[in-house]
């Protein structure tokens, strides 16, 4: 029985440790993710499609997105705006 109470002393005090360390790891991760965000921001780069606007979608296209949307909705379904996913 003494065996017993010390497998399960020596289990108990072996997930306790283990808890704590990750919680540790867990905390110093946060930490560091904070300092790097803060010292060391991440550049922004202008975007140059940006400043030319977006494309303009051919009409026969948008005719064909149309009909599909309708066939497939039975005449429910409206397209309101089409735009081009980059």
């Amino acid at each position: 029985m003494e065996n017993l109470n010390t497998a399960l002393l020596l289990m108990a005090v072996g997930m306790v440790t283990v808890f704590c360390i990750l919680l540790i790891v867990i905390y110093l991760g946060k930490g560091l993710i904070l300092l790097v965000n803060k010292y060391a921001p991440e550049e922004v780069v202008p975007d140059k499609k940006g400043a030319q606007g977006p494309a303009a979608i051919p009409g026969n296209i948008l005719a064909a997105i149309s009909a599909a949307v309708t066939v497939v909705t039975q005449g429910k379904g409206k397209v309101a705006k089409v735009e081009k996913i980059k």
